[in-house]
């Protein structure tokens, strides 16, 4: 069987060890390998890293992608998106979604990956069709977490569900907690696969417990012939396995890749060089741990909840958050642990703990949940807990005023533009975010280099590639070579 990988390198890798901060001048260096490599598909970006550019990075992201396009015609590059939400913790109305698809396609994107935790297979429809009018690929997520609800039995009734949409091409099993091993991959597997119509499968696995790459190779043997990888530097830890090690254990299996494995090196040796010189995380490993089976916190969703705490002066007592996060789950009806609903149970979490009162100070996005705005819980709610959530102040608002769905002439009205790039922007983050981003200039392509060894490594690095020529030029370094 030839097995076809799908980079995260910019997309999952940036978001788990680089919180979203990764820009073009991050990336751009390291595109033409990239692009060469032949992977299946390139993941690039979503809703929330285009927030985190405008509002931290003043970067624009639909300049971001267009150049992050041109810098990789081969390749198909994909996008991301929650099916009722474009903001982590809002619903979003049905025609700001349905821009959004048709901006991304606009910009580039040809492949989406669509995802709701609790299964809105009629708004997934929607979008998908969406893209479809651009020839794109969809893939239908199922979302996996481990709850007594969870079975093999609900993930294939999902699976018929998404399946059976003429506009999904292919099935992605997404294991955000990297909790899935040979024992259940097993059962789940062939259930998922009896009801994908002959569809692909995708495997998505973030390596948190240090064994996803195990379940990478287990999974082909069960039906599983695209695999999510990233590059080395950014792979492992939270992030999902690497290129590197999938690659080699496909040879010791006997199975077969399109995959130019000299390509890997030089994207390795960049983002390695870019994460040290700015501070971000790489080369990260992760050790097994079996409390993250109670908890299954997302990867990056730690280092919030220890910014969280330490905000209080409680940095030390992010085991008991994370014990208090399995409480409030369960509490909640077991809600997959991805976004919105990872964030919306930690934050509780971490209240619980830092006032020493349980449920004293409850979200406006629980309640919402507990409403049913994001959609019906998978399991009923603890009686006593949801009477304390619908007795919150808050709760009677909440109850009022369901999510609105505004036209796209409304929006643009509200908004104040018939731009549809901008309007996004608009609805998304604070104008004066944008304000400061417009202020910042325009978009910044070169990599800056501080040192004469780091003006080395970019130099050794481009050599190995195969391009005859190649210009690297910022403040303090312009140099050109020829071959």
């Amino acid at each position: 069987m030839k097995v076809e990988f799908l980079d995260q390198t910019l997309r999952d890798g940036q978001q788990s060890l680089w919180g979203m901060r990764m820009q073009a001048r991050h990336a751009l260096p390291a595109c033409e390998a990239l692009d060469r490599t032949g992977f299946r598909v390139i993941d690039l970006t979503g809703s929330h890293h285009f927030e985190v550019l405008v509002r931290h990075c003043q970067e624009d992201p639909w300049a971001m992608m267009d150049a992050l396009k041109a810098a990789m015609p081969r390749t198909v590059l994909r996008s991301g998106m929650r099916a009722n939400a474009a903001i982590s913790f809002r619903t979003t109305p049905d025609a700001l979604m349905d821009l959004w698809m048709r901006q991304l396609n606009r910009h580039g994107a040809r492949s989406f990956w669509i995802y709701d935790v609790l299964f809105d297979i009629e708004r997934t429809q929607r979008l998908a069709r969406v893209a479809k009018e651009f020839g794109s690929e969809i893939a239908g997520a199922i979302m996996f977490t481990l709850s007594p609800v969870h079975t093999d039995a609900y993930y294939a009734q999902k699976a018929r569900a998404l399946a059976a949409l003429p506009e999904v091409d292919t099935l992605l099993l997404y294991d955000t907690a990297g909790v899935l091993e040979k024992e259940r991959l097993s059962t789940l597997l062939p259930a998922i696969v009896a009801e994908a119509r002959g569809k692909p499968i995708e495997f998505h696995a973030n390596n948190l417990m240090g064994q996803s790459a195990k379940a990478y190779c287990d999974a082909l043997a069960l039906g599983v012939s695209i695999l999510h990888t990233a590059s080395r530097p950014m792979a492992n830890g939270p992030s999902v396995p690497s290129t590197e090690c999938i690659a080699a254990n496909l040879a010791h299996l006997g199975q077969s890749h399109d995959l130019d494995l000299a390509c890997l090196p030089p994207v390795a040796a960049h983002f390695e060089a870019v994460g040290r010189a700015c501070g971000f995380l790489v080369n990260q490993h992760a050790e097994y741990d079996l409390f993250a089976i109670a908890h299954q916190i997302p990867g990056g969703m730690v280092g919030t909840l220890k910014a969280q705490l330490q905000q209080h002066g409680m940095a030390d007592r992010l085991g008991e958050v994370l014990a208090e996060v399995a409480n409030v789950r369960r509490e909640l009806g077991w809600p997959g642990m991805a976004t919105p609903f990872s964030q919306l149970v930690g934050i509780q979490a971490v209240l619980n703990i830092v006032t020493g009162k349980r449920w004293s100070i409850i979200p406006e996005e629980v309640i919402t949940y507990a409403a049913g705005h994001y959609g019906q819980p998978v399991a009923p709610i603890d009686p006593q807990v949801l009477d304390r959530i619908m007795a919150d102040p808050k709760a009677k608002a909440v109850l009022a005023n369901p999510p609105e769905q505004p036209t796209l002439a409304e929006l643009r009205c509200r908004h104040g533009t018939d731009d549809d790039d901008e309007l996004f922007l608009r609805a998304l983050v604070p104008q004066a975010d944008i304000d400061r981003m417009r202020a910042a200039g325009p978009l910044v392509t070169s990599l800056p280099l501080a040192s004469s060894a780091a003006a080395d490594q970019v130099i050794r690095l481009m050599k190995t590639l195969s391009s005859r020529h190649f210009r690297i030029a910022s403040e303090t370094l312009s140099v050109e070579l020829s071959r």
